[in-house]
């Protein structure tokens, strides 16, 4: 049997605004909305589907692998917009870039909270 994840609903307090912001990081586009889904597919073809939420919001965590050079595009557009980054989910390490197992990584939220990671090497596979 083959298991893949297709796509995971993510809450946002404004579904257009989380989807923007997060497909302008990344370099992605923002699909078409889909009932009360905005949607921002991931080249591996999962899709974000952001949808509105009322109250209050249970940040997650999204982490997206993605090349070195995709890691210098996305962290410059996190520094233009001015975001606060971390090294780790704790957010204990501000303004600090990681270097877990030979690669990089930083943290930084949403508009709704959520705990967004990019990093360059999956945890666990060396130097």
């Amino acid at each position: 049997m083959t298991v893949q994840l297709n796509h995971t609903i993510v809450a946002a307090h404004d579904s257009h605004v989380s989807a923007d912001f997060l497909a302008g990081l990344l370099g992605l586009e923002v699909g078409a909305d889909y009932g009360p889904f905005v949607p921002v597919g991931i080249p591996n073809g999962v899709t974000l589907d952001y949808k509105d939420t009322a109250g209050a919001i249970t940040p997650q965590h999204y982490a997206f692998l993605v090349s070195e050079d995709d890691f210098d595009a996305i962290f410059a557009r996190i520094g233009e917009a001015g975001l606060t980054y971390w090294a780790d989910p704790f957010h204990s390490r501000a303004g600090e870039i990681n270097t877990n197992d030979g690669g990089r990584g930083v943290y930084f939220d949403d508009p709704s909270g959520h705990r967004m990671e990019i990093l360059t090497r999956p945890y666990g596979s060396g130097s």
